[in-house]
């Protein structure tokens, strides 16, 4: 793409109107509610969070206008997108599967993939909100005002129905396969392959029916995080609880925020919950893990952002979140003005905290020894503003749901090392699934 050729976009016909809001959480959930009627939904909320990187509280795209979906296979998926985002010249809502990985570094998919969803999704919504500071900033494309949007949402109830419960859902691999699986993957690391990979296992049920709506609810009551997100097209659900941030563009400067690092919580008892949280902060193997990926994380920055601007604002932070502390760092670069945005996902994705180092190894091996293909499981979900600003999330604690199938599934991993014990590494995987099980009725 040419320096100038931004310039060439249609500009967006959207008006937004701006209204202050006596309930903020009421309204989300209203928000939510009425939005679910439409086909296209995407509803991304940070739960109040003061995070880095922080803009909106919530995020929302409703009801699509127009839609882009494509499979790795037909080619070219993101400069497919770039010329879709062009000629809207608008907000655009939607998700990068992990399988895009095949066509950034030539790789291939062969597991299957029941939960089916795209490798490419974004659509134009008719209504988008932004909220923040006690204000709801509504755009449409009409044909109904702002403000007989808003009077809609208003009168929408704010609770939902508790879900009906799911009592159990099955792994691809054994507590034994497992272990086993860990075992072969430090070979590979003794043997110089690569010398981290995050290993995934897949839980599932078929033939099942839910109601998301009242799912998400649930699992946003039990797990809040800064990157939570309802996202729903042609009966396709995500229900995501997800604390980690793939990429952010805002003004020209790209931040990723990798966490590498998990310990349990102790609510309940202030000096040890204190404690785990300085003893995560102090982990030589947590620290090493992060700053692998931090490393991994700044060498594909720097390959389209301008030369000495990438730097670690962030080191290796703890964070606390309901059920986990989580070691998050923050990097950050420039990108420059006739470098366009897609290619910084295509330098980036997908996000070295969801695959390993060296990256295109330990996809390799992450093909070779899962069983299940991750499709949107550690892809991204977020926006795209009409300057090419965008904001995505990775794609995990989350559940996936394909209701035409009645294939409900999430998926859950690690950072396994040298340095790795199989049985800590099991552990971890199911204290990461711990908020989902609880919103499941599994406890």
């Amino acid at each position: 793409m040419t320096p100038g050729s931004r310039k060439k976009r249609m500009t967006s016909r959207r008006i937004f109107a701006t209204f202050s809001v006596d309930n903020i959480v009421i309204f989300k959930r209203q928000l939510l509610n009425w939005g679910s009627q439409f086909s296209s939904c995407s509803f991304l909320d940070n739960h109040a969070y003061e995070m880095p990187g922080g803009q909106f509280e919530c995020v929302a795209g409703m009801d699509a206008v127009a839609t882009l979906l494509i499979s790795v296979s037909e080619g070219n998926a993101l400069d497919t997108l770039t010329s879709f985002q062009e000629a809207h010249g608008d907000w655009l809502f939607g998700h990068l599967g992990y399988d895009l990985k095949n066509e950034v570094e030539g790789l291939s998919s062969r597991q299957p993939d029941p939960a089916g969803f795209p490798d490419l999704h974004f659509f134009v919504p008719r209504y988008v909100f932004l909220i923040r500071n006690e204000e709801v900033h509504i755009g449409t494309l009409g044909p109904d005002s702002a403000a007989e949007v808003l009077q809609a949402i208003q009168r929408t109830p704010s609770k939902q129905s508790e879900p009906h419960s799911v009592s159990f859902l099955r792994s691809r691999f054994s507590h034994q396969e497992y272990l086993d699986t860990v075992h072969h993957l430090q070979e590979h690391i003794q043997r110089g392959d690569c010398y981290e990979i995050t290993f995934c296992q897949e839980f599932y049920a078929a033939d099942l029916l839910v109601e998301p709506i009242g799912l998400y609810w649930k699992l946003a009551h039990i797990s809040p995080m800064p990157h939570s997100a309802y996202y729903s097209f042609g009966g396709l659900y995500l229900l995501c609880a997800s604390p980690e941030r793939y990429l952010q563009l805002k003004d020209r400067q790209l931040l990723s925020q990798p966490i590498k690092g998990t310990a349990k919580r102790k609510p309940g008892d202030q000096a040890a919950d204190k404690a785990i949280g300085e003893d995560l902060r102090q982990s030589p193997k947590e620290r090493s893990e992060n700053i692998m990926i931090v490393d991994l994380v700044r060498n594909d920055l720097s390959k389209v952002c301008e030369e000495g601007s990438v730097r670690v604002s962030e080191l290796g932070g703890i964070y606390a979140f309901p059920q986990v502390y989580q070691m998050i760092s923050s990097i950050v670069g420039i990108l420059p003005p006739d470098v366009h945005w897609t290619q910084a996902l295509r330098a980036t994705f997908p996000m070295g905290s969801m695959t390993g180092a060296p990256k295109r190894k330990a996809m390799e091996l992450i093909e070779r020894y899962e069983r299940s293909r991750r499709g949107l499981f550690s892809g991204a979900v977020g926006y795209i503003d009409p300057e090419g600003n965008f904001d995505f999330a990775v794609v995990i604690r989350s559940l996936l749901y394909n209701q035409g199938r009645q294939y409900l599934s999430y998926s859950v991993g690690s950072a396994i090392t040298a340095a790795s014990d199989p049985q800590s590494e099991y552990e971890e995987c199911l204290l990461k699934a711990s908020a989902i099980r609880q919103a499941l009725g599994g406890g």
